[in-house]
């Protein structure tokens, strides 16, 4: 049994047992790729797949219960790496973080800016991706950290912390009707198209839930990854936006008026997510506590271990 093998097991069941991708992910042959789950079986006196002829199709019981292990394996073995580099270079490295682009756009330029400072000798690597692109991300080991609004919750592999507290606000072109109303309600909303989030983006359901408690169909005319192209299409006249608070810079947004709307829709939370058993370095830590100062060392560490 080598780490070789190991590996094959875990990336069979990541590319849905297409030994093609699985040999290109890891550099080798197909043909190669067969051998080694071959050898393997042979060893162990077990199949650890089902077969439809030649084809994989899934994980026998014996494979489902010896993939947990080898999943712990491959995590510790590259504990053991980040162990090394934590002693042998303290400074330098690799921190990658995977969020959206409203986190990438709006939250974390400063924490990015003090981050630098302290490390100049680590790269940080900021991946930009959907929720769901985020937890895939952290579960195969592709990122250290996630921070994100959306499902980083409740994954059995992930440990998750409030990050920040925030809400939706509407963005409008200046001079709009709106504008001379006191105190909105979503009826006034509701009686213009509106522009917002795609589902499960920055707080979409959100926004959904809070129409649907008041049965109010609300026209939805687009939605975007990204409250810049929101607002681009709000100054455009397509519509009202409904945006993060925080996504509004009243120095570049001078075409655009901010309504407020924290008593019309709830409070939204942004989670700091990373993976239970990963060994991090102390950037990573210092990293998360740029972020949230009140979120201490010891408790991410008790939480990943435990």
């Amino acid at each position: 049994m080598n780490f070789q093998q190991l590996r094959i097991i875990r990336e069979t069941v990541r590319r849905n047992f297409n030994l093609t991708e699985v040999a290109n992910h890891l550099f080798t042959s197909q043909s190669g790729v067969s051998k080694h789950i071959k050898d393997l079986e042979d060893e162990l006196g077990v199949e650890l797949y089902v077969r439809k002829g030649k084809r994989l199709t899934g994980l026998t019981e014996p494979g489902k219960e010896m993939l947990q292990i080898v999943e712990r394996m491959l995590l510790d073995a590259n504990n053991i790496k980040r162990l090394a580099e934590h002693y042998s270079q303290q400074d330098t490295g690799k921190l990658t973080i995977a969020t959206t682009h409203t986190q990438a756009r709006y939250v974390l330029p400063e924490v990015i800016t003090q981050f630098k400072q302290r490390y100049p000798k680590v790269h940080l690597k900021l991946h930009q991706g959907s929720p769901d692109e985020i937890v895939k991300m952290m579960i195969e080991g592709e990122a250290d950290i996630g921070i994100a609004t959306e499902a980083l919750g409740n994954i059995p592999e992930l440990v998750s912390f409030a990050y920040y507290h925030w809400q939706h606000a509407l963005v409008v072109p200046n001079g709009h009707y709106l504008t001379q109303l006191d105190k909105l309600t979503l009826t006034d909303i509701a009686e213009f198209p509106i522009v917002t989030y795609h589902e499960g983006f920055t707080g979409r359901a959100t926004i959904d839930r809070a129409f649907l408690n008041e049965n109010i169909d609300a026209d939805i005319v687009m939605s975007a990854l990204d409250a810049d192209v929101i607002k681009s299409y709000v100054e455009l006249g397509l519509g009202v936006g409904i945006v993060a608070a925080m996504a509004y810079d009243a120095e570049r947004d001078v075409r655009l008026t901010l309504l407020d709307t924290t008593h019309l829709f709830d409070e939204n939370i942004t989670k700091i997510a990373v993976r239970k058993g990963h060994y991090m370095r102390q950037f990573a830590y210092d990293f998360i506590q740029l972020c949230a100062p009140d979120l201490h060392e010891e408790d991410v560490i008790a939480a990943i271990t435990q």
